[in-house]
């Protein structure tokens, strides 16, 4: 079997800041140490920090006094970072830099009057974070269809934002979409490099490849994006979250195989899947 695995797997800077971050105040943090919610979307990281004794608050959750609370790669609400800061608690921000940029963004493009459009997931709490930085209000899209449906005064001034992690097939038919209006539209492609490379790998790959594995959480956007690319060009295409879900039964008639991984899966898994691939099989 001829195997192919991304260059691009893994970890990308913003996770493994954050992750790094975590590690670094498990060490010196005087109280109790938590995350504000999962500090990325990976289950073998946070059931691991979990053992450290570092637990992800729950949604609301205030700690005790004394402690220390590490904001996630995605980063919070504006509200959330000020009601933990009001509480005496320490706040280390671990928010990603490419995710920081957009609530910058949101911000500078509001305070010119214009309408943010964003394209991306409205129920992840990246896009609440960044829905929180527009003090106007803004229309989350995730599918071009959604976006045929937009209406606006005659006169609105449009400036798309997008989730880090979209889908960039999506996102230039959005796009496409919103410039054909008769709308003033400002596109800032907001959708961090490493996901883009990513995702154009991952789709080369998955074009000659009978099989691609896409490795990732559960709840990782970026790896369900991963996923719904490679299954465009490769329908025998599976989304496992660690080795324990491969079967040798998939693997029958697959001569070129592909494994991709999202920015929030430890080396380790990958490590583990190619393993398993290069000698179970």
């Amino acid at each position: 079997m001829e195997i192919h695995v991304a260059k691009s797997a893994g970890f990308c800077f913003g996770v493994e800041r954050a992750v790094k971050t975590v590690y670094e105040w498990a060490e010196k943090a005087e109280g109790p140490l938590y995350t504000d919610g999962p500090i990325i979307h990976n289950e073998t990281v946070v059931n691991d920090l979990i053992a450290r004794g570092i637990r992800p608050l729950a949604p609301g959750e205030i700690p005790p006094p004394g402690s220390t609370v590490i904001l996630r790669s995605h980063g919070v609400t504006k509200d959330r970072e000020e009601e933990l800061k009001a509480a005496g608690l320490t706040v280390v921000d671990a928010t990603c830099p490419f995710v920081a940029r957009i609530h910058r963004l949101a911000e500078e493009e509001s305070a010119k009057g214009r309408q943010i459009v964003i394209i991306g997931d409205a129920t992840h709490p990246e896009v609440e974070g960044i829905l929180s930085h527009c003090p106007n209000g803004a229309a989350v899209i995730k599918e071009p269809e959604e976006a045929e449906a937009l209406t606006f005064t005659a006169d609105a001034k449009i400036s798309v934002l997008a989730q880090t992690t979209s889908n960039r097939n999506k996102f230039d038919k959005i796009v496409e979409i919103l410039e054909k209006t008769s709308y003033d539209v400002h596109v800032l492609n907001t959708i961090c490099n490493a996901t883009q490379v990513r995702q154009q790998e991952a789709e080369q790959i998955a074009r000659y490849a009978d099989g691609m594995i896409v490795v990732g959480g559960r709840n990782s956007s970026n790896s369900r994006k991963l996923f719904e690319i490679c299954r465009e060009v490769c329908r025998n295409t599976i989304f496992v979250g660690s080795v324990s879900e491969l079967t040798a039964e998939w693997f029958s008639g697959i001569n070129i195989l592909g494994i991709t991984a999202g920015a929030s899966t430890p080396q380790i898994i990958i490590q583990e899947v190619q393993t398993y691939v290069r000698t179970e099989l």
